[in-house]
């Protein structure tokens, strides 16, 4: 399905692919609820807040239209400001569809903001791709130091994968305390064995996220799906980290923040390293091209002391996994994938050769 299509249909079509994307993921009672209120949808029930979603003025998929909702659904049942969703969050057979009718028409005015951006995904799991990728790119040859930027970094989580822990399919990594520690299931090969070292993290959001804010903090614990438990435990330990010290994290739009710091000075020996991970959706079509032109040129004038890296960790809805995939300058300038990885780094499927 093309993320970026619009018109009649595909609303219907986002939330039916939403579900999948779920059941796909291990994530029953999200689909429970993307399935409600689709049904909800095509009933004859109206208000202001079904309208917006029938009649979404954008491309439903790419805008990640199912998960706004839904975030703002599961904020509801948080706070405890909707008991009647109790059966739904504890896997209680419930009439799901009468249930979702009178709480969108009773939270109607509550549930109107969250359609307003997309989703802010942020997961610590997924730095063990990031990790995983900077041993692949030190077995390269590229200098195994790393300054990492990093795109869509919401609440700056993964910009403080310097403080937690990895064992990514008997490789070690991280700190012997850290913060919180990635030990996701393994499959294929392990990742290559280097000493790896992070230098500087970096990153950009459009509408950051204060970890230390407890309403800030209860929207991003809105977005997790709910039957991943570990991730509310991990949401609290990044808590913590940002309260001790705060990642490194600007407003600013992805393309601007890629350009303007591609054009800053760089340290021989170490390999400055653009990231990202379930982002590349939300972003623009005019900025990625942007990004893709600024890497490319950056690309283009990189040489072996000073190294530039793209990593990404990004959904292929088609078969509803999420690829880590990688390019490099001088010498990588054609993408690779290395793994299939779990959407929230539960599991990593190593292909790399």
């Amino acid at each position: 399905m093309d993320m970026h299509q619009k018109g009649e249909g595909m609303v219907r079509k986002a939330f039916l692919n939403q579900v999948a994307y779920c059941q796909h993921a291990g994530a029953e009672t999200t689909a429970r609820v993307v399935e409600a209120i689709l049904s909800v949808l095509e009933s004859d029930t109206s208000n202001a807040l079904l309208e917006r979603i029938r009649q979404w003025q954008g491309a439903p998929s790419a805008d990640a239209l199912p998960l706004r909702i839904t975030g703002g659904i599961h904020s509801l049942h948080l706070s405890g400001e909707a008991p009647e969703l109790m059966p739904i969050y504890r896997g209680i057979p419930a009439d799901d569809q009468a249930i979702l009718t009178e709480l969108m028409i009773a939270h109607e005015a509550q549930l109107m903001p969250w359609l307003d951006g997309p989703p802010q995904t942020n997961e610590a799991g997924r730095s063990s791709n990031f990790i995983a990728a900077m041993l692949w790119l030190a077995a390269e040859g590229l200098p195994a130091k790393f300054e990492c930027l990093e795109i869509g970094s919401s609440a700056g989580i993964n910009l403080m994968l310097d403080r937690y822990g990895y064992s990514l399919g008997g490789v070690n990594v991280g700190l012997p305390v850290p913060v919180m520690r990635f030990d996701p299931e393994w499959k294929g090969p392990p990742p290559p064995s280097q000493a790896i070292e992070i230098v500087s993290t970096r990153g950009c959001d459009i509408a950051p996220v204060d970890l230390t804010d407890a309403r800030e903090a209860l929207r991003l614990k809105a977005y997790i799906w709910p039957e991943h438990t570990v991730r509310f435990d991990r949401m609290e330990a990044a808590i913590r980290a940002a309260k001790d010290r705060a990642p490194d994290l600007v407003k600013m739009n992805a393309a601007d923040f890629v350009e303007q710091e591609l054009q800053q000075p760089q340290d021989e020996g170490v390999t400055r390293l653009l990231m990202h991970s379930i982002v590349w959706q939300y972003v623009p079509e005019d900025q990625q091209q942007r990004i893709t032109a600024a890497m490319e040129a950056g690309g283009a004038k990189a040489t072996a002391e000073k190294p530039l890296a793209w990593v990404k960790v990004e959904a292929d809805r088609t078969v509803h996994r999420h690829m880590l995939k990688v390019r490099y300058w001088p010498g990588g300038e054609e993408e690779t994938q290395l793994a299939w990885s779990h959407p929230h780094g539960a599991e990593i499927e190593w292909i790399a050769g």
